[in-house]
């Protein structure tokens, strides 16, 4: 099965290029490409290790040629049409004598039949050589392929129809989906793991194999959610968008001419459940959730943190569809105005490779980034084409304040009944959703101090004693709202009863 690093590849080889750099995990993967290669263009396929020395096309090995130099030598007077793998040879690219030789090879073999082909997981080309060596990033095995080791791995098992995914293509191809980002081998592995556990293919299982993946990278973090939209109070107009949003990730939308969504921007107050929805967004979509703290991505070292940004979003990537978290965006960003004097414009060059990532990106990675000061934010970030969608979360109504007290004295196992929820609403006027949950938990408290159960007044009581973030930061937020109302979205339907608030807060 042919892929494009395939089809790069043996363009570069008829193009008589002397040395080419693959960078890839996945040497079986390159190996097949290159024994069909070989085999079409009528070549010779050598291999060299040095732990075997180098192989020959009848599969002996010649030890004498372990030697990084020697084997290079070997390669200028072999006269063969033929191409020579070099697995691993990159430690060896720091040696003078190495270079020095490298570039005659490249020069000498400019007029001949002969390519190098260097096969690593790590991209490290010296200076000399950056101009003789074309470099490859080899794809990671597509859904086609995916596919393929999917029916390999249960037609192992014998009675594929035992399987759900013979009876549910559509589970057969989340299943798929699910495996995206891994290499062929892990795929393999993670499969017949699940087959082993459960007996059939378990999505839980194979998205555990790419948190392994994430963890390595060190930027990002994968979440594991228990959220989901029941548990977000209010937010209706949001949840409708996300509704009709989390269908665009099928085949047949992409039959039907849909593109894959974006991503949302969710400005607005703090603690009115934007991190929250970014959660049950993925547990809404079964999408693996991505947290990516743009802390981490800063680095003493020049030019790390521009790559930790790029290898981040090349994580993203690897394992799409998925769904990647930008928490509180404006102080990741912040000093993004005076970078060029502080820390030599590195915050700048890291936010200009986010930022075009968001605009040209073509895989499916959904972008939920949330922001509490709108006024921190660089305006060429708020401009149509980055997000699909810039939604505004204000404080929770009255009817959304009910919702959310019902929410949390639930998940604490009380019976709703025993409270009068339009009074607390009512009373609870100004307060964010986060600061409701606090206000259940304060109470818990207090009741187990007196050895009783949680009961109105203790809710009352607690209300009564808070000052809500509506009070104490009245300037910041009357801001955003003034800012949100022609340039965002609602996320909710219901205004917000700002008159009451100010009753409440004369009456306390």
């Amino acid at each position: 099965m042919k892929n494009n690093s395939g089809i790069t590849i043996e363009t570069l080889i008829r193009a008589r290029y002397p040395l080419i750099y693959v960078v890839s995990f996945e040497e079986g993967r390159v190996d097949e490409e290159l024994f069909r290669i070989t085999a079409d263009r009528k070549k010779q396929l050598f291999k060299w290790s040095i732990t075997n020395g180098l192989e020959t096309p009848d599969g002996s090995f010649l030890s004498d040629f372990k030697d990084p130099i020697k084997v290079l030598e070997y390669i200028l007077q072999a006269d063969v049409n033929g191409i020579f793998v070099m697995k691993d040879y990159h430690p060896y690219l720091n040696e003078p004598v190495v270079v020095r030789k490298l570039r005659d090879v490249a020069h000498s073999l400019k007029t001949s039949m002969k390519n190098v082909l260097f096969v690593s997981p790590v991209l490290k080309v010296p200076v000399e050589l950056e101009k003789e060596f074309s470099v490859i990033d080899y794809n990671l095995p597509g859904k086609e392929e995916i596919a393929e080791i999917v029916k390999n791995i249960a037609a192992s098992i014998g009675d594929i129809n035992k399987l759900e995914i013979s009876k549910n293509p559509a589970l057969f191809q989340k299943v798929v989906e699910a495996a995206l980002g891994l290499t062929a081998e892990e795929a393999e592995n993670v499969f017949a793991k699940s087959l082993v556990q459960t007996g059939d293919f378990d999505l839980k299982i194979i998205l555990s194999e790419k948190e392994q993946i994430i963890r390595k990278s060190g930027v990002l973090e994968y979440c594991h959610v228990n959220e989901n939209m029941k548990g977000v109070g209010g937010l209706d107009e949001l949840k409708k968008w996300l509704n009709k949003r989390g269908k665009a990730f099928t085949p047949e939308a992409r039959d039907f001419g849909l593109p894959e969504p974006r991503g949302i921007l969710l400005l607005g107050i703090p603690g009115c459940g934007k991190s929250l929805t970014a959660k049950a967004i993925s547990s809404m979509w079964q999408l693996p959730l991505l947290k990516l703290d743009v802390g981490k991505v800063f680095s003493s070292l020049v030019g790390s943190s521009e790559e930790n940004v790029r290898r981040a979003i090349q994580t993203a990537e690897s394992i799409a569809p998925s769904i990647l978290w930008l928490d509180e965006m404006e102080k990741g960003f912040s000093g993004l105005g005076s970078s060029g004097q502080t820390d030599g414009g590195t915050t700048a060059r890291v936010f200009g490779t986010f930022l075009t990532w968001l605009q040209e990106k073509k895989t499916p990675v959904f972008v939920v980034a949330t922001c509490n000061n709108v006024s921190q934010l660089p305006p060429e970030l708020l401009r149509k084409g980055r997000f699909d969608e810039i939604f505004f979360v204000d404080l929770p109504s009255k009817e959304e304040r009910k919702e959310i007290f019902k929410i949390h004295l639930e998940k604490r196992k009380r019976n709703i009944n025993d409270f009068d929820l339009n009074k607390l609403s009512e009373a609870a006027i100004g307060f964010s959703g986060s600061e409701i949950e606090e206000i259940i938990v304060s109470a818990l408290y207090d009741a187990f101090d007196n050895n009783e159960d949680i009961n109105q007044k203790y809710i009352e009581k607690t209300i009564h004693s808070m000052i809500p973030l509506s009070q104490t930061m009245e300037e910041q937020i009357k801001g955003t709202r003034e800012w949100a109302k022609i340039r965002a979205k609602k996320a909710s339907s219901i205004e917000w009863e700002a008159e009451s608030s100010a009753v409440r807060q004369l009456e306390i």
